[in-house]
């Protein structure tokens, strides 16, 4: 690799590792995120789609799994780290028993 190829964190020799935030930070930042910038874009006509973002950035993608989300956000973003996910017209990403809650 060149070093017209590397990121400018690479190039100054920067860990990526100590770029990660505490995930209580993440998931605040995100949240935030989604309800201010994203939600009114993709709800309602994308229910139920998964939406990653990069809180560092503001930037996102969606996917119909979390996976499929990170990987398209991994293309427009490769060097983020600190990653959100948030699914489009629920309050959680995932549940243990019980049903899915819809926002209102």
């Amino acid at each position: 690799m060149s070093g017209a190829e590397r990121s400018s964190e690479e190039q100054e020799g920067v860990d990526r590792r100590l770029l990660i935030r505490p995930k209580e930070d993440v998931a605040r930042m995100g949240r935030e995120i989604y309800q201010r910038d994203i939600r009114w874009q993709v709800e309602p006509d994308h229910i139920g789609a998964v939406v990653s973002i990069d809180v560092e950035t503001g930037s996102w993608a969606m996917g119909d799994e979390s996976l499929e989300a990170v990987d398209r956000l991994r293309e427009q973003r490769p060097e983020a780290v600190n990653i959100w996910c948030e699914w489009a017209g629920y309050k959680t990403l995932a549940s243990m028993g019980g049903g899915m809650r819809r926002t209102k």
